[in-house]
């Protein structure tokens, strides 16, 4: 028994030991990594990714004696262009389409990258300079989608244009963004509108009262808590949660129409959404294209094409760590919220 007890005894000093040797550089590392991560830029050439693209696939279609000749030839144009071009002192200046994405969730966190990528083209835009950002959201809380909007709005203050491109969905306050924009396209069946607010959350307050579970709730201030999870919910309190609503819509559907004045704002803010060829006629959108068709008239147009993206490097389980907290966050806020959603 006493040689059970000490060999039990052994083997948790052991499991310890190695705890401490294995385990704390371990924790450690990941500190130093999440002190040493860095935001950077990434920059792609669009046109020469579509360009290398077109090679292969040109190439892939040839024979041997056929790939060996198209090559040569591309050398001796090439050799003829540099030579060609070696004494130019002046050289035509090229427009460029600077290209974004935001991907918006219900918090608008991509935000973060959105006002660095849009403060980076300011710094390096040309007068006659546009930027494509291809937007996708189904909207989100107000004031993470009413920033996002106001980031887009200092492109229009710079009179830099700003042309958005909705291939999936942009409603609520991903269309919120959207109006911001001096030219919107969308895809045929994107989903375009939904300009509303919505807040809602249960109340366990009788469930509470049957378990004999009291709530003690104070506030200084009639309207510091309007809705309440726990405590009891009155009309006035409804009511004030009711107003705040409506004067978010109210403020919506202006912010709408100062960006297009085009709209007949009290037939599309009912909160109903509809397809891209429907928006079309309601002057939701500009043009019925995708994002892809525009990247290649841009092409044609001899832009330089510059996808922009603000990249935060992080440990890979951070990133994980991230993404359950974030799902799980994102269920409570469903069920419980009461936040204003647009």
């Amino acid at each position: 028994m006493n040689l059970l007890l000490n060999y039990e005894l052994f083997l948790a000093k052991a499991i310890t030991f190695l705890f401490i040797i294995f385990i704390t550089p371990f924790i450690f590392n990941i500190i130093k990594r999440k002190r040493t991560d860095q935001k950077k830029f990434k920059i792609i050439l669009l046109e020469e990714k579509y360009k290398n693209i077109k090679k292969d696939i040109l190439l892939s279609k040839m024979n041997k004696l056929e790939k060996k000749k198209w090559i040569k030839e591309e050398k001796k144009k090439d050799k003829e262009f540099e030579k060609k071009n070696k004494n130019n002192i002046v050289t035509l200046k090229k427009k460029t389409l600077f290209v974004l994405d935001f991907k918006g969730g219900i918090h608008a966190h991509e935000v973060i990258g959105l006002r660095e990528e849009i403060s980076a083209i300011l710094l390096a835009a040309n007068k006659d300079d546009e930027v494509l950002l291809r937007l996708e959201s189904s909207g989100g809380v107000i004031h993470g989608y009413g920033l996002a909007a106001a980031q887009l709005e200092r492109l229009r203050q710079n009179k830099i244009r700003l042309i958005i491109s909705i291939d999936k969905i942009a409603a609520s306050g991903g269309y919120m963004m959207a109006c911001v924009a001096d030219y919107i396209i969308s895809a045929p069946f994107a989903i375009i509108g939904s300009i509303g607010v919505v807040g809602q959350l249960p109340n366990f307050n009788k469930l509470l009262k049957k378990c004999n579970i009291d709530v003690e709730l104070h506030t200084a201030g009639d309207y510091k808590r309007t809705l309440t999870m726990f405590g009891q919910n009155t009309e006035l309190t409804r009511k004030k949660f009711c107003q705040e609503l409506n004067l978010t819509h109210e403020i919506f559907k202006k912010f709408i129409k100062k960006m297009r004045p085009c709209l007949d704002i009290e037939n599309i803010s009912n909160g109903e959404h509809w397809f891209g060829t429907i928006a079309f006629k309601k002057n939701l959108v500009d043009e019925i294209n995708t994002s892809d068709n525009i990247l290649m008239s841009k092409m044609k147009e001899k832009y330089t094409l510059l996808n922009i993206q603000y990249i935060y490097k992080n440990k890979k389980l951070e990133n994980f760590t991230s993404f359950i907290i974030e799902n799980i966050k994102i269920i409570i806020i469903k069920i419980f919220s009461y936040k204003k959603i647009l």
